[in-house]
């Protein structure tokens, strides 16, 4: 394949690396971590993030993190704390909440979870006791490790049983979950995902709860940006409860959430504090707060819908020069490709990408048959990239340059030339927040 050269392309061209912030104590009392600081910043700029979990938060969201609300210990919720000072954190807090009820349709959310695992586990405390029977995913078809694979809390502390995606469409097989929910007859029934790309069925999951008198848990982590802005469907007023990370599709802070129903709000929240941590960090709690505030703007709407036309793109592209996507395309913001369509696996796949500047993550197929650690596939995400500004046209040299790296693994020179064709194009495509 012929090396492809960048277009004329949109987009100013930003290469002063300069962060948005100016850390002028952070350079005089720790050279070491500016130092590091520094590197990042040239890194994120001059290189791209395929991992469909990363994303770049905004300017205020970064300013909302450093803030002195970090000093504050706030154990409890507003209007009930165990220190005193907190009426501004309670304003704050509570802003947070109420912008997330608006954005998800929720009758109660807890904003405090410090990450996705705590949240989840929070759940699970919340509505479980060690030992009862949970029915999820399975982790190379596309689960999550918090959806009870054995090495895990959750798989350590219940008795989780799986269902799989189906071998020939790659996709979640309703008939066949209701087969296994009426044979197991769980307690719990998970459904949310952290390498599916396709829409989830919400409502057959609830009927085939209610059948086996279950309750429904749904993970949005990897979708809730595009959930929020309509572009898939939500959960949260079907659902018990729902749980997601702030960040990835959300362009938030690191941390997390829950969404329940009135009903099951006290036990959630008791979960969540005393049972699972102590004082939330408000500091992230405002941040969170500010990223709400953007994704209830018409803007973020046309944002998440510029995320799946990307990923449409990208997987048309990728399955158009021969790769096996699984589920043979996308409804959301992520794919995961099958290398072992092109005699690669992924560790060596992300380990070549590297060299050109971009990052993906590996990832398992269903029933992969290597191991975790260099597995058959690599997932694509397109919400950071989407972020910068980058559209089909983009989409289309990105896949192209992909797969010329992919074919040319062990030529520096193109590898070089490559890297200088991702190096232009993040360049002219400046992160939000740099």
């Amino acid at each position: 394949m012929r090396l492809l050269r960048p277009p004329q392309m949109r987009g100013p061209r930003n290469d002063n690396n300069n962060f948005m912030f100016e850390y002028k104590n952070l350079k005089n009392n720790d050279h070491e971590i500016w130092a590091a600081i520094k590197r990042e910043i040239k890194r994120q700029s001059e290189e791209m993030e395929l991992i469909a979990s990363e994303n770049y938060a905004s300017k205020a969201v970064l300013e909302a993190m450093a803030t002195v609300l970090t000093n504050k210990y706030s154990e409890g919720y507003p209007g009930h704390r165990y220190y005193g000072g907190n009426q501004i954190i309670d304003e704050v807090e509570n802003l947070a909440i109420e912008r997330a009820k608006k954005l998800f349709k929720a009758e109660h959310v807890n904003v405090q979870p410090l990450s996705g695992s705590p949240a989840n586990a929070a759940v699970y405390m919340a509505f479980l006791k060690p030992g009862d029977k949970v029915l999820g995913l399975k982790l190379d078809h596309g689960g999550h490790l918090s959806h009870g694979h054995p090495v895990n809390f959750s798989g350590i502390l219940y008795n989780f049983t799986q269902y799989e995606v189906d071998e020939a469409t790659g996709r979640i097989n309703m008939d066949k979950v209701y087969e296994v929910a009426l044979r197991e007859k769980p307690k719990m029934i998970v459904a949310g995902y952290s390498a599916y790309a396709r829409e989830v069925e919400w409502q057959k999951f609830k009927d085939i709860a209610d059948e086996v008198d279950a309750f429904t848990f749904a993970d949005i982590a990897h979708t809730a940006g595009l959930i929020a802005a309509g572009e898939m469907n939500n959960p949260v007023p079907l659902f018990d409860v729902v749980s997601t990370t702030t960040h990835k599709t959300l362009r938030g802070p690191r941390g997390a959430m829950i969404m329940c129903q009135e009903r099951f709000a006290k036990q959630v929240d008791r979960a969540v504090f005393p049972g699972m941590q102590g004082g939330p960090h408000d500091h992230i709690t405002a941040a969170k707060a500010v990223a709400f505030g953007e994704a209830l703007k018409p803007e973020f709407k046309q944002y998440a819908k510029q995320v799946i036309a990307n990923a449409k793109t990208m997987a048309e592209e990728f399955m158009k020069l021969g790769y096996k996507i699984i589920s043979n395309g996308t409804d959301s913001h992520l794919m995961v490709v099958d290398m072992t369509s092109k005699n690669l696996r992924g560790r060596d796949c992300e380990q070549i990408l590297d060299q050109i500047g971009v990052s993906v993550s590996r990832s398992t197929i269903p029933n992969d048959q290597n191991p975790p650690l260099n597995p058959s596939g690599v997932r694509f995400g397109t919400p950071a990239i989407t972020t910068r500004g980058l559209k089909e046209l983009e989409i289309k040299l990105i896949v192209s340059w992909v797969d010329e790296a992919l074919n040319n693994k062990d030529d520096q020179n193109k590898l070089a030339k490559l890297k200088n064709n991702i190096k232009e194009m993040c360049l002219r495509f400046p992160i939000p927040s740099v």
